[in-house]
């Protein structure tokens, strides 16, 4: 875990069977999805939030800020940093596997998610990741290196996808939301689109109610 800046965690309030691992957005720190995902959690869930560490950001003139790769650009079909996108992904699957071998959770047991970029990272990850994980929860974001799928997509094709996605999004826009969408309905089996009417790039009460409903339907 040593890799991350810093990472938030939520520890169970009853018997731990299940955790959930969620990435923050661009410039975000784990801690405010940590309180966030504590409110909506069962008692036996543990929620695992890392922080990224600051790099100098293309995307912001070469200043530092935390990321978990490096973006030049928020627009679609931009070319993407693929090593770094790679590299990072790499560090989650380190981070899945330490989970598992330190609770001996079976990893149905282990929720990946994030939000922007965080959850565009932990989407890559997860399809492909070697073990069998829960489901995958990703809000406003879109899907690293499209062009790979679906042959990059080596796992977890079958489990419950939830995406988020707020129709008036500024930052990552509705329909790269919904190309990513499209995208994962090609070779994903249980993924679900979900929009929110005016929603810019955060969460609302009805999102924030959904992906409750989400977790606590999975992580039984």
């Amino acid at each position: 875990m040593s890799s991350y800046e810093t990472i938030a965690t939520a520890a169970a309030t009853g018997k731990h069977t299940s955790t959930i691992i969620f990435f923050h957005g661009l410039g975000e720190s784990g801690n405010v999805w940590m309180e966030k995902l504590s409110t909506l959690r069962k008692p036996n869930t543990k929620i695992i939030c890392p922080s990224a560490s600051k790099i100098p950001l293309t995307l912001n003139k070469g200043f530092m800020m935390p990321s978990w790769f490096d973006v030049s650009t928020l627009k679609e079909d931009a070319p993407e940093n693929e090593s770094d996108i790679l590299r990072a992904v790499d560090k989650v699957h380190a981070l899945l596997d330490e989970e598992l071998t330190r609770t001996r959770l079976p990893p149905k047991k282990l929720l990946l998610g994030g939000f922007s970029q965080g959850g565009a990272l932990a989407l890559y990850a997860a399809l492909t990741y070697h073990r069998p994980l829960a489901g995958i929860l990703i809000l406003s974001c879109w899907i690293p290196l499209h062009k790979s799928f679906p042959d990059a997509a080596t796992n977890n094709t079958k489990i419950p996808i939830l995406q988020c996605h707020g129709t008036d999004d500024p930052v990552i826009p509705y329909a790269w939301g919904r190309r990513t969408s499209e995208i994962l309905s090609e070779f994903t089996t249980k993924s679900q689109f979900t929009s929110y009417e005016g929603l810019l790039h955060g969460t609302n009460e009805k999102e924030l109610a959904d992906v409750k409903e989400f977790i606590q339907k999975l992580l039984i």
